[in-house]
């Protein structure tokens, strides 16, 4: 899965983790979490386990295009048309 740096702050900042609490669930170094979510380019194995630290956590990612039936509360970004 593509994990984007705007989708980590926005799952951090609704359970509330530091990026420390990331790094530590996921069993990553901090500085792999503040590089994701300063845009750089990330391994997969390291998304896969920041992924898998937020489903520990009931977060859920939805990718661009995706149909969302289930589910709890969440969020989606929607492409706003260029003026």
């Amino acid at each position: 899965m593509h994990l984007t740096a705007a989708q980590c702050r926005a799952a951090r900042a609704y359970l509330g983790w530091t990026a420390a609490d990331v790094a530590t669930t996921a069993g990553v170094g901090i500085m792999t979490v503040k590089r994701l979510e300063g845009g750089q380019a990330m391994n997969e194995a390291s998304i896969t386990k920041i992924v898998d630290a937020f489903a520990s956590g009931g977060i859920a990612f939805i990718a661009a295009g995706e149909a969302s039936q289930d589910g709890g509360d969440g969020l989606r970004l929607i492409e706003l048309a260029s003026t």
